[in-house]
Formats: C-alpha cells, sequence, structure tokens
C-alpha cells in the first residue's frame, strides 16, 4: 500500500558543507517525500483509533504489540473503531511511520489521528486510568455505566 511512495530520497552532505554540525563526518539523513507522509496521514486518520504494529491483532509478531493489543482488548476497543497496518509487511512503511512520528518503536497508537505513543506509553496510560478516559473522550468505548445498562436492557 506504501511502498511506492515510501522511497524516500537519501543525500549526504559534504564534510565541508557540514562541518559545523558534524566536525569531519559526512551524515546521511532521510525524509519522506510529501505523498508518502500525506499516505501515512491518510492511513492515522482512517478510523478513531489505529496501530501500526508487527504482524496482526490475531497473530501479533511481537512481545509488545501483543502487549498493545491485549490492553486494546481489555477496554473493549470494537474492531470497527480500529485499524491496524502490519509494518513488517512493508519495511517502507516500518521506517516511514518512524520517521513520520519522530517515535523510534513499534507499535505506535493513534487515536482520532494524533499520535498516543508506543507500548511503555499505552501501558502506563492503561495503569494509570488515562488509556480508559482518552478512549471513552474519543469516543472509542462506552462509558462503563452505559456498559452495564446495555447488558442489562
Amino acid at each position: 500500500m506504501f511502498r511506492a511512495s515510501l522511497h524516500s530520497p537519501i543525500f549526504s552532505l559534504r564534510p565541508s558543507a557540514a562541518k559545523s554540525l558534524t566536525g569531519s563526518r559526512v551524515i546521511a539523513a532521510r525524509y519522506l517525500s510529501r505523498e508518502a507522509r500525506a499516505q501515512i496521514q491518510n492511513a492515522v486518520k482512517s478510523s478513531p483509533l489505529v496501530l501500526f504494529m508487527k504482524g496482526t491483532p490475531d497473530l501479533p509478531e511481537c512481545g509488545f504489540s501483543r502487549a498493545a493489543v491485549q490492553v486494546l482488548d481489555l477496554h473493549g476497543v470494537p474492531p470497527e473503531k480500529m485499524k491496524t497496518y502490519n509494518v513488517l509487511a512493508d519495511d517502507e512503511l516500518r521506517s516511514g511511520i518512524k520517521e513520520f512520528s519522530e517515535w523510534p518503536t513499534i507499535p505506535q497508537l493513534y487515536v482520532n489521528g494524533e499520535f498516543i505513543g508506543g507500548c511503555d506509553i499505552i501501558l502506563g496510560m492503561h495503569q494509570t486510568g488515562e488509556l480508559e478516559e482518552l478512549l471513552i473522550t474519543s469516543d472509542i468505548i462506552p462509558k462503563v455505566e452505559e456498559q452495564a445498562q446495555a447488558s442489562t436492557a
């Protein structure tokens, strides 16, 4: 899906041009094209909750991705409000999403188009109750009272 547009150019700075930045080393920098950034932005906004992970929710291929999925399952996030992307299926997406978010690890969680964080952030928010509050205020899961009333009806 993302592969064609995520072929980001790589450029290098000559030591003479970058002396003030790097001393005498040559550095290579990579950046996302506008098209690639737009595609990732559209993916991030494609659903109320978006998770970039290694594997799929049914078959996570990383312990951190598994933990993120388990926490979201504990909160009862409905499948119709969640979209996941397997970064192992596309190397360009895997590196592109890291550049897009300026976050070095996978998984990455987005709620209503806003980057929330990786596994450690998700677990911390779960433990403090912030994740549940965010999911409720973002209209991804109902309040506990609403769930109780719906199950008794």
